[in-house]
């Protein structure tokens, strides 16, 4: 299979070929962050990223969207959400398939059974359960905000 590095080589020059602005933008942007992980990584001669952390950078670069995006949209500025928008899209792409919702809440109340959770002050441990099993797969803080309101429906009902 191709490298991180090389599927995107070949879609920059693909990028380049359709004059796709938001591609062109966004792999560049890509690229120079992995390139500065692997700068940081690096002790004394080349530095590979594992995949773990090639994911890792990709995530970070999606979360500096969102939040990007977040900060705009309460600014007003519509003009700049929409460029965060379409460079969080190809974003997405690079990383594994997001799950839905329902898919986190059921991860979730695996853990919670299994850690035996029962009320919000049990987060801890279900989050760092739930983050070693979603990671890449889940932003955190949804993951987070999802625990919390099945948690707090437990502790209610019990």
């Amino acid at each position: 299979a191709m490298s991180l590095k090389e599927k995107l080589t070949e879609d920059l020059k693909a990028a380049m070929r359709a004059r796709d602005e938001a591609r062109l933008r966004t792999i560049r942007a890509l690229r120079a962050a992995l390139m500065e992980r692997e700068i940081a990584e690096r002790k004394g001669g080349e530095a590979t990223l594992t995949p773990e952390q090639e994911l890792e950078v990709l995530q970070k670069e999606a979360k500096r969207r969102r939040e990007a995006i977040e900060q705009f949209r309460a600014a007003g500025r519509e003009d700049l959400v929409q460029k965060e928008e379409e460079e969080l899209k190809i974003i997405e792409e690079y990383l594994p398939r997001q799950l839905s919702d329902d898919e986190i809440r059921a991860v979730l109340e695996e853990i919670i059974e299994a850690v035996g959770a029962r009320s919000v002050r049990d987060m801890g441990r279900v989050m760092k359960e739930a983050m070693a099993r979603m990671r890449g797969q889940a932003d955190g803080r949804r993951v987070s905000e999802l625990a919390r309101e099945l948690l707090s429906r437990r502790e209610a009902a019990s």
